[in-house]
């Protein structure tokens, strides 16, 4: 195993966790976790050329866009992590082997192999903890001043995945508690024309995922995790349209659930 310095970031590096509208009025709190690519000059680019850092196995293509601009429709604050979830993935739970992967898609990471246990607290110290920290922060002063929280955590998927098309154009995500879910399946599916997956292409699990089921779940807050097809914001002009009719709908599906929809 290397041997490595504590730290991991640089003084002059980017904060993990960015937050926008921090004094947004609505009820609503976005979390992108896949939202950058950086990678910290202290990783060397984790042995991966430029291409590969490009591509949707560094981070959700699109997903940054849509969730500001949806921040902006909703009026509600927004926390994005910086760093490529090749780093460390922030919607993973620590400790588990999707955490820090060696591989993704057809790509090995020969970089995170054999990591001692001082680099692996180093990014769950620096990248992972002041991420979930920016997000716990929001939604503690929400309960704080009483106001109810309903979280969207905003992600996108490849339209290929290991050689398997997928067909849908939007996917919601949910576990336990689909209350939010539920509403917005049934007003995305207004739209016949519009391929939903209902926990597809992917579910959401207490080993498999972390930032619904502690943000979320633990909370009681109502919640949802959605998907977009990533050839389909893959610019700023199809980012907004997304948002803009993510907005509406999620307006609609709040209204639906009432004032207990959060605690």
């Amino acid at each position: 195993m290397r041997a490595t310095a504590p730290g991991l970031l640089a003084s002059d590096e980017t904060p993990a966790a960015a937050i926008e509208r921090a004094d947004a009025a609505s009820d609503f709190v976005l979390a992108c976790d896949h939202a950058g690519r950086d990678i910290p000059r202290a990783l060397d680019s984790l042995g991966l050329s430029a291409t590969e850092l490009s591509s949707h196995i560094a981070w959700d293509i699109g997903a940054a866009g849509v969730a500001r601009a949806l921040a902006d429709r909703l009026d509600a604050t927004l926390v994005l992590q910086r760093y490529s979830r090749l780093v460390i993935d922030c919607n993973r739970p620590p400790g588990t082997p999707e955490s820090i992967a060696t591989a993704s898609e057809w790509t090995r990471i020969g970089r995170n192999e054999g990591l001692s246990e001082a680099e692996v607290q180093a990014r769950e110290r620096e990248i992972f903890q002041p991420y979930h920290a920016a997000l716990r922060g929001i939604l503690d002063e929400h309960l704080r001043q009483g106001r109810r929280s309903i979280l969207v955590s905003v992600h996108s998927f490849t339209p290929n995945y290991r050689g398997a098309a997928r067909p849908w154009h939007i996917g919601v995500m949910h576990h336990r508690d689909a209350r939010l879910a539920t509403e917005l399946l049934r007003l995305l599916r207004r739209d016949e024309r519009l391929p939903v997956g209902d926990n597809q292409p992917y579910s959401i699990g207490d080993d498999t995922d972390y930032t619904i089921p502690v943000h979320g779940e633990a909370r009681g807050i109502a919640h949802v995790a959605v998907e977009i097809r990533q050839d389909l914001i893959a610019d700023e002009a199809a980012q907004a349209s997304w948002a803009g009719r993510l907005a509406k709908l999620f307006k609609q599906a709040s209204a639906s659930l009432g004032a207990g929809a959060t605690v």
